[in-house]
């Protein structure tokens, strides 16, 4: 999954793709690359940052979407958003995905993937209780659960490295991929983070690249199913090499 960033705030690339051409030109350049999937965020979910509506998300985000929908008809499209009204509007504009990284989004997100055959990725923490919660964290979502079994096979679950946690719990959920992945194919994104920073002493997000490869290959050799990244040719040339040794297709 390639990350385009329409935002002027993101932790990793700022205010480079916040033009239309330069978001499109963005996502041409990671379907070259080989990303399977692009994923589209139009409002920074980093520590701090400022929070904006849906109505300025989605200016952000349609005329991006519209084009690129348009050009790769084949390409699955995320979006990054818990605006509800965000994600019903770029399901009628052709998005596939809607990756929801706040837990208290999650009951109507459900209600607009039960219409749809969109994919949905959701927090992992509603799957397992031992997940350290976030500061805006719902309360448990029991209720939802039969929400939760009827669409199975459209859901994703991502343990939301850096989502309010620590050092420790990301590694530790690092660590718990192969068995949250016993539960549902699992989405990861570790590209440019700060836990990358933390283990290595890179400060700054573009001196990340070498472990967020290494933090995305961990993750796939551990049953993740999709890992979401900036740099998409390395990654993809990391994890082919990878994938062949382990098959043993060297010849």
């Amino acid at each position: 999954m390639g990350i385009v960033n329409i935002t002027p705030d993101s932790f990793s690339d700022g205010v480079r793709c916040l033009r239309t051409e330069a978001a499109v030109s963005r996502a041409r350049a990671l379907a070259r690359e080989g990303a399977d999937i692009i994923d589209l965020g139009a409002e920074s979910t980093r520590p701090g940052a400022t929070p904006i509506s849906w109505q300025a998300e989605w200016a952000r985000l349609e005329p991006v979407l519209r084009i690129l929908v348009r050009e790769m008809p084949t390409m699955p499209i995320s979006i990054d958003t818990y605006h509800p009204e965000t994600a019903e509007r770029a399901l009628c504009l052709g998005a596939a995905i809607l990756n929801c990284v706040y837990a208290k989004s999650v009951p109507a997100m459900l209600e607009l993937a039960g219409k749809t055959s969109c994919g949905l990725v959701l927090p992992a923490s509603i799957f397992f209780d031992n997940r350290p919660p976030a500061a805006d964290s719902a309360s448990p979502l029991s209720s939802l659960h039969s929400s939760l079994s009827a669409l199975n096979s459209q859901l994703v679950i991502d343990p939301m490295i850096g989502f309010g946690t620590t050092r420790e719990e990301d590694v530790a959920l690092l660590g718990g991929i192969r068995r949250m992945a016993q539960k549902a194919p699992v989405l990861v994104g570790v590209s440019r983070k700060r836990i990358v920073g933390t283990l290595t002493g890179a400060e700054d997000p573009h001196d990340r690249l070498g472990g967020s490869i290494g933090a995305a290959v961990w993750c796939a050799m551990n049953g993740a199913s999709v890992v979401r990244v900036h740099d998409v040719k390395e990654t993809v040339q990391a994890l082919k090499v990878v994938d062949a040794l382990a098959k043993g297709d060297v010849a």
